[in-house]
């Protein structure tokens, strides 16, 4: 019986050579399957089609936006997830999700392998391996970039000798990849660090130094979940896309960092991430109000370490999966209203109002009206600053200095 091979397939020129090389190297039928997460561009029916006519037996597209959004989006703002305490995940987070349609795939056609176009440099393709390990460690796996050293001009030369229906012609000089989350832009000339990004770069966000009047938005959270955008009930899905039109127009999001990917090396990345931003600067503020103080510093622990492990390619393990449990019992009162300003390239919180908020205007105003009792300072401070004061004095008692 012919094996079957499943390919992760974007529709260019590297994943549209790997169908009829992957059929040459190992005699298998090839299943193409392209997820559309929101990353645009072409038609994903022609992106269909056009892995038949580079010799797939099947070729599915599954649109997964929707998926995307409430399953994998919406846990990385409730964990307010910034690698490095700047990144959104972007690439990270569409991973698993493609893992998990590859995996359905294989299952659906008989397919005994799965194949990626990553490369041995970057951290994808330890995300789609761990993933695939964990979902379906029987299904072997072939990357033709790493595995047989497979470059962009052999691909292109191979393109040609066989006649397939891609241009070859187009050569972007940066490496891209995007979704509904945002977009990651890397190589060419933003390999010398000291380059600074160009407009050109840009296409989720407009210039933020471009004047144009400010955008004010009111988003409505539920346990942790944007549900209402200026009123206006929304699901996770069409409040990111909102987002990103809304904060994109006005310049939010744009990052530009050198980053420590999985594999041991730095690597310099240009991100846009208008929605991503957006949602988790007004997430975080309304966790301000409604999440208790010792709750709120054990979760921002828990917050670097679940985008670490997303990033690192962890999303199926028992870690994640326990910390999932944690963020979502830390979510039950991160209910209400956050407002933010859009404007030259910033998302400002100027306004949070929740019931079921911890913020006590008594307690807090320097006012009439003022509800807290001073006179139990004094004793709270001498208990609290105790054990400084008795160490000190035993240091003094032993000559000891104190540093």
């Amino acid at each position: 019986m012919t094996e079957r091979v499943v390919l992760a397939y974007s529709g260019g020129l590297d994943t549209s050579v790997a169908i009829p090389y992957l059929a040459e190297q190992t005699g298998a039928e090839v299943i193409a399957v392209a997820v559309d997460v929101g990353q645009g561009g072409e038609d994903m029916n022609v992106i269909r089609q056009r892995a038949l006519d580079c010799g797939a037996v099947e070729s599915e597209v599954v649109d997964a936006r929707d998926e995307f959004a409430a399953e994998y989006c919406l846990p990385a703002i409730r964990a307010n997830a910034l690698y490095m305490d700047r990144y959104p995940l972007v690439s990270a987070l569409s991973r698993p999700l493609i893992v998990k349609h590859l995996v359905a795939a294989a299952r659906k056609h008989g397919g005994t392998i799965v194949s990626h176009g990553c490369t041995g440099k970057g951290n994808d393709q330890v995300r789609f391996e761990v993933g695939l390990g964990a979902l379906a460690p029987d299904l072997k796996i072939i990357a033709p970039a790493r595995d047989f050293a497979w470059t962009r001009d052999k691909a292109i030369a191979f393109a040609e000798e066989k006649g397939l229906p891609i241009d070859v012609s187009a050569k972007s000089p940066y490496s891209i990849d995007q979704n509904l989350w945002g977009r990651a832009v890397e190589t060419g000339f933003l390999e010398d660090i000291w380059n600074g990004p160009i407009e050109d770069l840009y296409s989720y966000t407009a210039d933020p130094a471009e004047p144009r009047d400010a955008d004010e938005v009111v988003i409505t959270f539920d346990a942790g979940v944007p549900v209402a955008i200026d009123g206006e009930t929304v699901t996770p899905y069409q409040a990111i896309l909102e987002l990103n039109r809304r904060a994109g127009a006005q310049g939010v999001g744009r990052l530009d960092m050198v980053e420590d990917r999985l594999v041991g090396i730095k690597s310099r990345e240009v991100y846009e991430a208008p929605g991503a931003i957006a949602l988790i600067t007004a997430h975080q503020e309304l966790e301000n109000v409604t999440v208790e103080r010792d709750l709120a510093r054990f979760k921002r622990g828990v917050d670097q370490r679940w985008g670490e492990l997303v990033y690192d390619g962890l999303w199926f393990s028992p870690l994640k999966r326990s910390l999932d449990a944690f963020i979502d019992d830390a979510q039950r009162h991160v209910s209400g209203e956050v407002r933010l300003t859009l404007h030259a390239g910033r998302a400002t919180v100027t306004g949070r109002r929740s019931e079921a908020s911890l913020y006590d205007f008594g307690m807090a105003t320097y006012d009439t009206g003022d509800t807290f009792d001073q006179s139990l300072a004094k004793g709270f401070v001498q208990l609290w600053g105790l054990p400084s004061r008795m160490a000190a004095a035993r240091d003094a008692r032993l000559g000891g200095s104190q540093s």
